[in-house]
């Protein structure tokens, strides 16, 4: 157990500490970014640093919630209590009749349904392109995390959302995908073959239309941030640029245009939101579709900590400072256990993930979701298998929409 649990905030991987005037307060953590075509360079931006904390009281820090209190001891315990209990599979086109085909993401199962598509988010764990393991409790937090998101950010994008008749399910409008994912980034961090500061450490500084400057250093925030968008290719996501997306006809520079600015809204909002309640969010993606009357409609998940990274805000500055990983709250511990311990992208096999890992993402997935809601998770404790349950509720709801 301890030599997996030292890896949850690796200690050192900056190996140098770094001067306070190359990073900004967590206040400074949004921007106005207006979307171009050509590669644009960013102007240096003033650098400052700000102290909230009276130095006469003594509270528990917010990073210190996070690893060490009774709702994490309560949600540990039910973690490991239902480890053989994970939703990794469904099969509703077997159950609910009305049901015609299915389609297997990485995390979602995805049905057909005439007008609408039944997403069931499972409780599989992906990263590297692949499947890692089933996280207790995942697949709710993150259906509910995306619907909380999606209520609160129609004001900048309509989208798809129907219905969520149950804790795993969200009822969606079809609609026609983009093949791009908007990949919003806000600092130079990551640990993936595509993140940028993998990008940047080899010497890349045009990347996906963006232009970066020298001299920065892992986990700094950029001046603005920026948009990389990414394609499929096979089972991998491959960077590109504006102008390659219109030339290969993956969107209208009309479209592209429209969503990428809706991106950057969205993206800058969640950051004032996560600031607000102490986190910082550091980069996400977002993915949308063009509906029948030809609007643009936000679909997939919203700010999730599958699809989003987020640090701890008030320990951001002193842990860079002194040469520390930022303190987060999303799967990246994972990711970089598996980097130590398999090579993730050319392993065929690759190791199990410990179950205090397993159980202590449980956790932070839910620490994430009652930090930004406020609102408390509700474990579901039934004797009713969770496939019955899904298939029942997905049923009904699809009958009323008859």
């Amino acid at each position: 157990m301890i030599d997996s649990m030292v890896t949850l905030n690796p200690p050192n991987n900056l190996h140098t500490k770094v001067p306070v005037k190359n990073f900004q307060s967590p206040a400074a953590f949004t921007s106005t970014t207006k979307i171009t075509f050509r590669p644009h360079k960013f102007r240096s931006a003033t650098i400052r640093a700000t102290t909230m904390q009276n130095e006469n009281e003594q509270q528990p820090s917010f990073g210190d919630t996070l690893l060490n209190n009774t709702r994490k001891r309560q949600v540990i315990d039910a973690a490991t209590t239902s480890l053989s209990n994970c939703l990794s599979e469904t099969n509703l086109h077997l159950t609910v009749p009305a049901l015609k085909s299915k389609s297997r993401g990485k995390v979602r199962d995805i049905y057909d349904s005439e007008d609408y598509l039944v997403l069931v988010t499972t409780d599989r764990q992906s990263a590297f392109d692949r499947v890692l393991a089933s996280i207790p409790f995942k697949g709710q937090v993150l259906n509910e995390t995306s619907l909380w998101w999606f209520e609160r950010t129609k004001h900048i994008v309509s989208n798809a959302v129907v219905s969520a008749p149950d804790k795993n399910v969200t009822i969606a409008k079809k609609c026609s995908v983009f093949p791009v994912e908007f990949v919003a980034r806000g600092f130079v961090t990551g640990s993936t073959d595509t993140s940028l500061w993998t990008v940047y450490n080899k010497g890349i500084r045009n990347y996906c239309g963006n232009v970066i400057p020298d001299g920065m250093v892992k986990n700094q925030k950029l001046p603005k941030n920026i948009l990389t968008p990414t394609t499929k290719a096979a089972d991998h996501d491959v960077p590109v640029t504006p102008d390659e997306i219109i030339e290969n006809g993956l969107m209208t520079r009309a479209d592209y245009v429209e969503a990428s600015e809706k991106a950057l809204r969205l993206f800058e909002y969640g950051q004032q939101v996560a600031l607000e309640h102490g986190l910082i969010l550091v980069d996400t993606k977002y993915e949308f579709g063009k509906a029948n009357d030809g609007s643009i409609l936000l679909i997939d998940e919203v700010h999730t900590p599958d699809s989003s990274r987020y640090w701890i805000a008030d320990s951001y500055l002193e842990r860079i400072q002194n040469g520390l990983e930022p303190e987060n709250v999303d799967k990246e511990f994972l990711r970089l256990w598996f980097k130590t311990h398999c090579n993730p992208y050319e392993d065929e096999v690759l190791p199990d993930a410990p179950e205090d890992l397993v159980c202590e993402l449980a956790w932070r997935y839910i620490f994430l979701y009652e930090t930004i809601t406020k609102s408390k998770f509700e474990i579901q404790w039934t004797e009713e298998p969770i496939h019955d349950r899904i298939s029942r509720n997905v049923a009904s709801a699809l009958a009323s929409l008859k």
